[in-house]
């Protein structure tokens, strides 16, 4: 169960904002809408922004969302931020703005505090008339996650504005990289290459620091207890996010045998999930020699 904080909780059970602004033929009153995500790959949001044409006030603002709880607090949290600003003042709110004042999200779930600021800046340049101002060329580009459609330019972004350095961080911002996980191994090309541009040191792998020596030094408990961190903090993080989970079963020298739960259990892609998302992993932080498999429920002890 994922650790909301109470104004999380409060504003997720007690929302005042939901709902849609319509056009009222008002003199100097327009309604501008800014639309992010799809339903298809698990999250939306629609925010709707009542502004005063002759000072750019935003005097009011609602917000249709399709998601979980952070998506619903944070859209909420979102609106009751950027009530009373101009337009230029609310493109200054960002997505660590909305975390903040939720008292922070999970980890997992920061993606939601930046859907809500790209909502924002979208109405806004809807308004205007103009290309989102921050990321217009988010859509073009190399595509890398095609599970959410998210492309180069978008993790790229993502990447420089919140100082991202895991592919894992990526996947809690963004969601590339959290369905079949085949394009974590880009994702973490990306995040070297920005790196590199910023001047920023990467940071090493186990892999990259120990080698192969480290992995002949662990003991069969050793390894076990890493295998397991590993599905612990990188993996299961990821699976949960998309309604699934995993539990390891057991360790048979390099056989790591695990029990796939909710949303993978029952996916035709759980398959896929297994070899890239967690057996890749698995070899690339404990041992290149790693084979997993997956047990059926019934032989769980």
């Amino acid at each position: 169960m994922w650790d909301y904080t109470d104004k999380v909780l409060e504003l997720f059970y007690n929302p005042k904002n939901q709902g849609t602004l319509e056009e009222t033929g008002e003199k100097g009153i327009k309604i501008s809408t800014g639309e992010v995500g799809s339903i298809a790959c698990g999250d939306a949001l629609r925010l709707h922004l009542k502004i005063q044409e002759e000072t750019e006030k935003i005097l009011d603002a609602r917000f249709q969302t399709f998601g979980c709880t952070s998506a619903i607090a944070s859209s909420e949290a979102l609106v009751e931020l950027i009530k009373g600003l101009t337009l230029d003042e609310a493109l200054k709110i960002s997505n660590k703005d909305i975390a903040n004042y939720l008292g922070g999200l999970p980890e997992a779930k920061m993606h939601c505090s930046v859907m809500g600021q790209e909502a924002l800046e979208a109405a806004i340049c809807n308004y205007r008339g103009i290309p989102l101002a921050n990321h217009e060329d988010d859509d073009e580009g190399a595509l890398v996650c095609t599970c959410f459609g998210i492309s180069e330019t978008k993790i790229r972004r993502v990447i420089r504005e919140n100082n991202l350095t895991t592919a894992e961080e990526v996947t809690n911002y963004v969601k590339a990289g959290g369905g079949c996980g085949s394009c974590l191994a880009a994702i973490d090309d990306i995040i070297t290459s920005v790196q590199k541009e910023s001047a920023v040191p990467a940071r090493v792998s186990f892999n990259q620091t120990h080698g192969q020596q480290k992995e002949k030094l662990l003991t069969p408990v050793q390894k076990i207890a890493l295998i397991q961190k590993v599905l612990d903090e990188e993996v299961r993080p990821v699976l949960i996010a998309d309604g699934g989970d995993v539990e390891l079963y057991d360790v048979e020298g390099d056989h790591v045998k695990v029990l796939l739960q909710g949303a993978c259990g029952s996916c035709s892609s759980s398959m896929a999930t297994l070899k890239i998302a967690i057996e890749a992993r698995l070899r690339d932080r404990v041992s290149q020699n790693l084979v997993v498999e997956a047990v059926e429920p019934s032989f769980k002890l």
